[in-house]
């Protein structure tokens, strides 16, 4: 596996070495000052670039060495409406590295640098991007509900278990698993971040 530091020389050597990149930033977990570093921590980069429109023709990928699999969300159907101004190169690497790049145009360049409280610059060519505090995980943070917070959810899932027995008993596992999955399960999850 690349160190850390190959790693961030292969990133930013790409980045320098082609002029439309303007600026790089590191947010997700690598940002985080309180993380605790595993094999699985990927680089989550993202690049301002001028013109998108080459990235969404060019095998960026192939600069960054030998891939096992890679996606880009912009062609998958899935994920493209939700990311429409970016090109996502999702890529994992043949020695367990992995990197989530972003490209975006830089006219919203403040706006992802603000966009998450674990953004790091790495590189700011131009000047352009707002000086950003210290990353932290705050925003991460599990957070009190308030009461009507807390009440509703309770509600919700005791209303729709209702739905998942309902779906059991009349043998419909997948309207049952459906619901359970979708709507049960994110409730439990909630109440017990609360609790712990």
């Amino acid at each position: 596996m690349r160190s850390e530091k190959e790693m961030y020389d292969l990133i930013l050597g790409y980045a320098k070495a082609h002029d439309d990149i303007r600026a790089v930033i590191l947010n997700g977990s690598r940002a985080n000052p309180n993380r605790k570093p595993d094999p699985f921590n990927d680089f989550d980069i993202v690049y301002l670039v001028r013109d998108l429109q080459p990235y969404k023709t060019a095998p960026v990928h192939l600069d960054f060495g030998e891939l096992l699999v890679y996606e880009r969300t912009d062609e998958n159907e899935l994920f493209n409406e939700h990311f429409p101004e970016f090109v996502c190169y999702l890529m994992q690497f043949a020695d367990g590295n992995r990197i989530d790049l972003t490209l975006v145009p830089l006219g919203l360049a403040a706006e992802v640098a603000q966009s998450d409280s674990l953004c790091r610059v790495l590189l700011d060519k131009d000047g352009i991007l707002p000086e950003l505090p210290p990353p932290s995980d705050e925003n991460y943070w599990v957070k009190k509900p308030t009461e009507r917070e807390y009440l509703c959810t309770c509600n919700e899932f005791l209303w729709v278990s209702t739905y998942v027995a309902k779906g059991i008993w009349r043998r419909e596992m997948a309207y049952a698993n459906g619901m359970l999955s979708e709507c049960v399960r994110p409730m439990l999850i909630k109440m017990v971040e609360w609790k712990i």
